[in-house]
């Protein structure tokens, strides 16, 4: 990790901060635990960490992902951006983060740079997690001149044959020049930003890679590496995926041979407090977990967000959470209250 760069990194966070936004944080943790004390679903304030999807297109065919298997039931398109502008124009004031990914990859929106330029005027700070395979030496340009504040690049091998067999479609050779590109692009624009992350998705048939990929980084000038433990679906009587070095998996071994996820599932969750997903449509799910939007909170097309952040609706979800949040499906395989290794 280069220290002067995650230095930089964290003033520019810090500078987008201002006495609004701080208090309504504030106003969110404090009602996060007293909703834990009274088991009660007490919700103030608003997200300050909000998911916006761009698309649910993507190049790869990743296995465990829905997007790259075209396994989705709900429809696939673009994020429309007069919407998307509305939608920053009544969310943005108290909003943190802003992170442009869900499912697809965000570089496949015909406007993608746009919407993260329109973000960033509003001094949102930026995030977008890519495969990098569209970074060419004009879209790393835009890409800095947006004004994205941090940028994580897919990266789940160092030798083309480890990194395919997760990156179904994938090419190697495609993610290393479009980090290239980046870097220089940053350099010749004498930009501080994006803080660029290389993102390790550990898995067995790469976990040998490890310190590879670390070099890799180093000799390109990637500011940080992270080690992300992988989200399977099979996971019960084993899966090839799951990585034989056990910190860096989600599961853990029982005797009788079965896994089970090392999250105990405590009757809270802070995303549902925090934090939401927007999808392309203008659909409102809990969290990252529900990829097929199963669990609709309230659609921005006919309403708006301060309605369905305190509707009925999303009272009940919380509620379902506080009470037994393992009867929940999309809860069931989820990292909350796992430790990911760095």
């Amino acid at each position: 990790m280069h220290l002067t760069l995650k230095y930089n990194d964290t003033i520019n966070f810090i500078s987008k901060l201002g006495p609004g936004k701080i208090a309504n944080v504030s106003s969110v943790l404090s009602s996060f635990y007293f909703a834990r004390w009274m088991k009660k679903p007490i919700q103030w304030g608003v997200p300050f960490n909000v998911s916006i999807e761009p698309t649910t297109s993507c190049n790869l065919g990743c296995p465990e992902c829905p997007s790259g298997l075209k396994s989705f039931t709900r429809p696939t398109g673009n994020l429309e951006y007069d919407f998307y502008k509305k939608t920053i124009d009544e969310i943005g004031d108290k909003l943190i983060y802003l992170y442009f990914y869900f499912q697809g990859e965000p570089y496949m929106h015909p406007r993608f740079t746009d919407l993260v330029k329109y973000a960033s005027q509003k001094r949102i700070y930026t995030v977008t997690s890519t495969n990098a395979h569209f970074l060419t030496e004009r879209k790393a340009r835009e890409t800095v001149e947006s004004g994205l504040d941090r940028i994580i690049i897919s990266i789940d091998g160092t030798t083309q044959d480890t990194y395919e067999q997760y990156r179904v479609g994938g090419r190697l050779e495609k993610v290393i020049e479009g980090t290239r590109q980046l870097v220089k692009a940053r350099e010749e624009l004498k930009s501080k930003t994006p803080y660029i992350i290389f993102q390790f998705l550990v898995v067995k048939p790469n976990q040998h890679q490890i310190d590879d990929v670390k070099k890799l980084a180093e000799e390109l000038g990637v500011d940080e590496v992270k080690l992300k433990t992988a989200q399977v679906n099979d996971f019960e009587n084993g899966n090839e995926l799951i990585p034989t070095i056990e910190k860096y998996s989600r599961y853990k071994k029982r005797e009788d041979g079965r896994y089970i996820i090392k999250n105990e599932l405590m009757n809270h969750c802070w995303k549902l407090w925090h934090s939401c997903v927007i999808t392309w449509d203008g659909r409102i799910v809990p969290c990252c977990f529900d990829k097929d939007a199963q669990h609709q909170l309230g659609d921005l097309n006919s309403k708006r967000f301060s309605e369905i952040w305190q509707s009925d609706l999303y009272r009940s979800f919380r509620s379902r959470i506080l009470k037994s949040r393992k009867e929940i499906d999309i809860c069931t395989n989820c990292s909350e209250g796992t430790h990911v290794w760095h």
